[in-house]
């Protein structure tokens, strides 16, 4: 089956997420997508949805292709087939056909992360020959780079391309694209695109992920990493993994998280991907985790790992990473505490704000169906800290999350929330502050986590709201500071 209109629908979407102003210049791509006539079938008309791969080497210059029939200069390209799994995947089977450039050659170019670097909307004239009216073309381009320095050997195919040339990014012919591709920065240099999680006790076990046995899944049922794919949104690697790691078992929280090696795996279109590795300890029971996606979470140990289906090179680096970090003696594993050696255990921190308007309404937001937690219900806005204060990280939440303009001064602890949200998760300190004031309008600045922003009369709540937010509002309206959740889990 060629990729589906919802599938084309949100590919374009996504690209206008970044593009907005074009959406007018799209709308009559968009408006097939509503009729029943496959938008990739070239007999569509007035117009159907085309495919281009846009190769950039380490001198940021572009492959093309002279075509015999048109002579023009092209980027390679053309329509979508029955057996194309994506759009992506159409792009990369043409590059192939025409130039004889594999997908193993190539990764994503970072800047763009498998997003069209440009959609391009050009009328084509008729061709008699092949029995076509005038009609246009909906060009979905994506942009990769050369995984090696060296160019890959080019064989054209004869029947319709007579001719290669790396074409200067400032030379394209195509304005929108040389745009696009200018105002990006695209320098043709891979990076990691991707990030995993090596999580280890620190006493020799690693804990393995069973990936779904499901079409798409990328190396399906096997023992892997838990990670996945950098999105644009995504601030570094580190921040991939944790945004991973919420969403694929939430609860589980690493100590010492940091980059250990960068490792190379091929993706589902047969791209090569370069991922960061980064190494964590963890405690735990995982049969006591949440797990989102995926079949289950195991400890192994190095010499299990002969008997398992693991994906490409983990055996290598699990065998690399235990002979660097041997298992220390269970005395040496923690200092002495007041308690009689208990391990001390690392809790997350969250920060919350309560904004209160002049009618005495609290403020929440109404969290994204997609998001990883508490999808279509009301929360207050909300943070996880990183390598930053409490309060720095609030007033950055509410400036990203609302466009709110708060002052460090101006806020005040009023409430915390010390919860266990998951059976056998890590707790978890909820702090809960309120803004004597603040400069601006709450709106939402980030669609696809919060839907909208409304106040609420504190003795009229919700139904549809975060537990530890209605327990914390009440506590608040009570006069109480401090709130205890399910510890009897």
């Amino acid at each position: 089956m060629p990729p589906s209109h919802t599938h084309i629908h949100k590919t374009v979407e996504a690209y206008l997420a970044h593009h907005p102003a074009e959406r007018d210049a799209l709308a009559d791509l968009l408006a097939a997508l509503d009729l029943p006539d496959a938008a990739t079938s070239r007999s569509t008309l007035p117009g159907h949805v085309t495919c281009s791969a846009v190769v950039i080497d380490r001198n940021r210059n572009v492959l093309h292709i002279l075509h015999r029939g048109t002579g023009l200069l092209l980027v390679p390209g053309g329509h979508v087939e029955a057996g194309d799994r994506s759009l992506l995947a159409a792009a990369l089977r043409e590059l192939a056909e025409e130039a004889g450039i594999p997908a193993g050659a190539l990764t994503l170019a970072p800047q763009t992360l498998g997003t069209p670097i440009d959609i391009n909307v050009h009328a084509i004239d008729a061709n008699p020959d092949k029995g076509e009216p005038p009609h246009q073309h909906y060009d979905i381009r994506y942009a990769f780079y050369l995984a090696d320095e060296d160019r890959p050997q080019i064989v054209l195919q004869d029947q319709e391309v007579s001719g290669a040339q790396w074409v200067p990014i400032a030379a394209i012919t195509s304005p929108t694209l040389r745009a696009k591709l200018m105002k990006a920065g695209l320098d043709g240099r891979p990076e990691p695109v991707n990030a995993s999680s090596l999580i280890h006790d620190g006493a020799g076990s690693y804990l393995l992920h069973l990936r779904d046995d499901r079409a798409g899944i990328w190396q399906p049922w096997t023992m892997a990493l838990v990670g996945g794919g950098r999105r644009r949104g995504d601030r570094s690697l580190e921040d991939t993994l944790l945004r991973e790691l919420s969403e694929e078992v939430p609860g589980l929280h690493l100590e010492g998280m940091a980059p250990y090696a960068v490792e190379e795996a091929t993706s589902v279109d047969g791209l090569r991907v370069p991922i960061r590795v980064f190494a964590g300890q963890w405690h735990g029971n995982p049969d006591q985790l949440e797990l989102r996606e995926g079949v289950l979470l195991h400890w192994v140990t190095p010499d299990q790992l002969d008997r398992l289906r693991l994906s490409p090179g983990l055996g290598d680096l699990i065998r690399r990473h235990a002979a660097d970090h041997p298992p220390q003696a269970e005395q040496d594993e923690a200092p002495p505490t007041c308690d009689g050696g208990r391990r001390p255990v690392l809790n997350g921190i969250g920060v919350h704000l309560h904004l209160m308007d002049g009618h005495g309404r609290v403020l929440l937001g109404l969290r994204h169906p997609g998001v990883a937690y508490a999808g279509n219900t009301w929360h207050f806005l909300a943070g996880k800290c990183e390598q930053e204060s409490a309060v720095t990280c609030l007033v950055r939440e509410a400036r990203e999350e609302a466009g709110l303009v708060i002052d460090p001064a101006d806020l005040e602890l009023v409430h915390v929330v010390h919860i266990i949200d998951n059976p056998g998760g890590l707790p978890l300190l909820q702090m809960v502050f309120q803004a004597s004031q603040w400069k601006g309008v709450p709106e939402v600045r980030e669609a696809d986590k919060c839907l909208a922003w409304q106040w609420f009369d504190p003795s009229d709540l919700p139904k549809q709201l975060v537990p530890y937010t209605r327990a914390a509002i009440e506590g608040i309206s009570a006069g109480r500071r401090y709130t205890e959740l399910r510890w009897d889990r």
